[in-house]
């Protein structure tokens, strides 16, 4: 289903995870093409998402317009032996050995958050970023994003998120990163 660009306030709705999984392919449809990865790449991240469901402290916000999915945020307690937390701590300990302890102690991971293209523009993404996290305990959120002059950069740059990483580069992956973050609440 091809999401309409939003005429009136999406609707924001907090889902569990046997809430999104019958979503699941769409919510990963937003995705793909948010962040213009090719098709195939949507049969690689579903059984990611699968798995980030069962993790501690996850949480997931979608908003709908009229009734098509066109945004999704999630994510959960960041904690040693995820992927994520591992490659951020070794860039964290490379940097700085007391950045790791002061923003890994005690955190959330903000996993996903997607709005389509077509809806992109009218604070859809705002408004899930602090639906969701106005849900977590913890003591701060982080992220990362792909380096670059976007919509995402310009809304976590309004919402006080400051550079941990810059031009970071994931293992496997070779693109910049930044990872962000900020206390909580917002």
């Amino acid at each position: 289903m091809t999401a309409a660009p939003a005429q009136h306030p999406p609707q924001l709705v907090d889902l569990t995870a046997e809430q999104l999984r019958p979503l699941l392919e769409e919510a990963i449809g937003v995705y793909v093409t948010a962040m213009r990865y090719p098709p195939g790449a949507a049969r690689q991240r579903s059984p990611m998402w699968l798995e980030h469901m069962l993790r501690s402290g996850w949480r997931c916000t979608a908003a709908f317009s009229e009734d098509a999915l066109i945004g999704v945020a999630y994510g959960y307690r960041g904690a040693p032996g995820q992927w994520w937390h591992d490659e951020v701590r070794r860039g964290l300990l490379d940097a700085d050995p007391a950045l790791a302890e002061r923003w890994l102690s005690d955190y959330f991971e903000l996993t996903e958050l997607h709005v389509h293209p077509d809806s992109q523009g009218h604070g859809t993404g705002y408004h899930l970023l602090h639906r969701l996290l106005s849900r977590v305990d913890a003591t701060n959120v982080l992220l990362s994003t792909p380096e670059g002059p976007t919509r995402a950069w310009r809304l976590y740059r309004s919402t006080g998120f400051a550079d941990l990483l810059r031009d970071y580069r994931f293992t496997g992956d070779p693109r910049p990163f930044a990872v962000l973050g900020r206390s909580l609440p917002l």
